[in-house]
C-alpha cells in the first residue's frame, strides 16, 4: 500500500498494485484498474517513485522491468 493525500488534506492508502495510470493536468489523478479516479496533492512523479518502492519491497519491481524490457525488444 502507498499513502498518498486528498484534496482536503486527508491521507488515503491505495493498494499500489491496482494503479492503472498517474496523470498530471495540473492536479494528479490516479486511475484504478476499477475505472477509479482519485485526485491527490503529490506530483505524479512522487506518486510513482512511492509505488516503485512499494512494488521493490514486495520484490515485484524486477518482474516488471524484465517484462516491460521484453515487450519494448519485439
Amino acid at each position: 500500500m502507498i499513502s498518498v493525500t486528498r484534496l482536503n488534506g486527508s491521507p488515503i492508502w491505495l493498494n499500489a498494485l491496482l494503479i492503472e495510470s498517474v496523470e498530471e493536468s495540473p492536479d494528479t489523478y490516479i486511475t484504478l484498474v476499477t475505472g477509479k479516479k482519485i485526485i491527490v496533492l503529490e506530483k505524479s512523479s512522487e506518486v510513482i517513485r512511492l509505488m516503485k518502492d512499494y512494488l521493490s519491497s514486495i520484490g515485484v519491481q524486477g518482474a516488471t522491468i524484465k517484462f516491460q524490457q521484453t515487450e519494448g525488444s519485439s
